[in-house]
């Protein structure tokens, strides 16, 4: 069986330290992270309000990042081999892969170390969040919301708990 993961959130919330939880814990599991597949700058729109469009789908590589889920798709061994990753003989023949950095998070609880400009967030990042949010709802995605006051610890156990639950009730 292979299992797709989606782990997203807001910048610096959490997303990678959760992946990284998940990858010690879950064997057979990969991990592809968004951030890996942005253009390079020079090829990032800037809006009309004078900020990059780094929360657009188009400062993407969609396709390159399409083309490497499904190389993992077709072999999560082979995958795993090439990423360094050890394949668990005497796990059953499940596979994992985590895709890291989609844009799923709260309005109200984003805190950033490095402030954003001023406008950026509500002017930009959360009306592309919204949009994005929404096509997905509309194509029947289904999406588990964390609560982001909870512990790391507390969801952690809470993600790998429902994995875990996925694959008792696919086996």
């Amino acid at each position: 069986m292979k299992v797709i993961v989606g782990i997203g959130g807001m910048t610096n919330g959490g997303k990678t330290t959760l992946t990284n939880s998940l990858l010690k814990s879950l064997p057979n599991c990969c991990v592809i992270h968004q951030d890996d597949f942005f253009k390079p700058q020079d090829q990032i729109a800037v809006g009309e309000d004078g900020f990059k469009q780094w929360d657009v789908l188009e400062s993407l590589d969609m396709e390159a990042m399409l083309s490497t889920v499904q190389a993992w798709a077709r072999s999560p061994r082979k995958f795993a081999r090439a990423h360094g990753v050890s394949v668990h003989p005497n796990a059953s023949d499940t596979h994992i892969l985590i895709l890291e950095g989609f844009l799923l998070y709260s309005y109200n609880t984003r805190s950033y170390m490095v402030p954003d400009p001023p406008g950026l967030f509500d002017g930009h990042v959360w009306p592309m969040y919204q949009k994005y949010r929404r096509e997905m709802e509309a194509d029947g995605v289904e999406v588990v919301y964390l609560d982001g006051m909870k512990s790391r610890e507390e969801l952690f156990h809470q993600v790998l708990e429902d994995i875990q639950n996925l694959l008792l009730n696919h086996s």
